[in-house]
C-alpha cells in the first residue's frame, strides 16, 4: 500500500531527517585518514543518543550497526569494523537513518578521505547531481519513470553506470515502504507522484560496470570489477509547492 503523509506527519519526518543530517556531519568529521569505519559508526551513535532518536538500521534484518560504511568499491551495506582503516585517497559512502516518534528519515552521502584523484571527485560530483536532478522530478503529476530517467541520463552522460539491483523506496512509519523507485528507465512511465508521497531517492553510481557482487558476510555489496562506487540519498516529500528535502540540517 502506498501511503500519503499529512502535513503533521511530514513535520515529524522532518525532525527525523534533521537527526540524519546531523549524523552525516558527525560521520564526515570522523572519516579521516587513520580512522576506522567503526569510529564513523560511533560518531553516529553519539548523535542518536544526544537527540533521543533510534536507529532504523541497527538490527534491521540483523544488520549489526547504525551506519552502512562503504569504502571505494563497496557500493552499499558495508559493515563498520575496527579493522577497516581509512586511508588518504579513499572515498567512503555513509548511509544511515533515524526514527523520531515512529517516523523515519534515511539519507546517504559519499565523502573524500583527504585528497582524492580526479576520477573519484567526478564520481562524487556526478552522483550528487544525479540525486539533485531526481529531486526536481518529484512534483505532482510526474511519474516514477521521470525520476529514474533523470538519474540514468546524468550518469550515462558522464560515462558512468547505474546500479540496478538496489533502488529507492517509499518511507514513513517503516524505513522501506512502497513504491520502489528505480534509478533508471524511460520517462513518463510508472506510478504518478501525488502530494503527500514521501520517497527516499538513492542513486548508486559506478565508475565501471553496473554489475555487483555480495560478499560472504551476506551484506557487503561490491562492484564486480573492483572499481569505485558512490551513493547519495535524501528523503523527499512531494508537496503542493514542489519537492521538500526532509533530511537537511534542522
Amino acid at each position: 500500500m502506498i501511503t500519503r503523509k499529512t502535513i503533521d506527519q511530514i513535520a515529524l519526518m522532518r525532525r527525523a531527517g534533521s537527526v540524519v543530517a546531523e549524523m552525516h556531519e558527525a560521520c564526515t568529521r570522523a572519516a579521516k585518514p587513520g580512522a576506522t569505519t567503526l569510529d564513523v559508526d560511533s560518531a553516529a551513535r553519539e548523535v542518536l543518543d544526544r537527540r533521543g532518536a533510534r536507529s532504523n538500521f541497527l538490527n534491521y534484518h540483523g544488520f549489526p550497526a547504525v551506519v552502512c560504511t562503504s569504502p571505494n568499491e563497496v557500493i552499499v551495506h558495508g559493515i563498520p569494523s575496527e579493522t577497516v582503516v581509512l586511508e588518504e585517497g579513499d572515498i567512503l559512502s555513509i548511509d544511515c537513518g533515524a526514527i523520531i516518534e515512529g517516523w523515519h528519515g534515511d539519507a546517504a552521502i559519499t565523502v573524500p578521505i583527504g585528497d582524492i584523484d580526479d576520477e573519484s571527485k567526478q564520481l562524487i560530483d556526478v552522483t550528487r547531481s544525479c540525486l539533485e536532478d531526481a529531486i526536481e522530478e518529484i512534483v505532482v503529476g510526474n511519474r516514477l519513470g521521470d525520476i529514474g530517467h533523470a538519474v540514468e541520463s546524468r550518469a550515462l552522460a558522464a560515462g558512468f553506470s547505474v546500479v540496478r539491483e538496489y533502488v529507492g523506496h517509499g518511507i514513513g512509519t517503516a524505513m522501506h515502504e512502497e513504491p520502489q523507485v528505480a534509478n533508471y528507465g524511460p520517462p513518463g512511465r510508472g506510478m504518478k507522484v501525488r502530494e503527500g508521497h514521501v520517497l527516499a531517492i538513492e542513486p548508486m553510481i559506478n565508475v565501471g560496470t553496473q554489475e555487483t557482487q555480495t560478499l560472504a558476510d551476506g551484506w557487503t555489496v561490491v562492484t564486480s570489477d573492483g572499481k569505485r562506487s558512490a551513493h547519495f540519498e535524501h528523503t523527499i516529500a512531494c508537496t503542493e509547492h514542489g519537492p521538500e528535502v526532509l533530511t537537511l540540517p534542522g
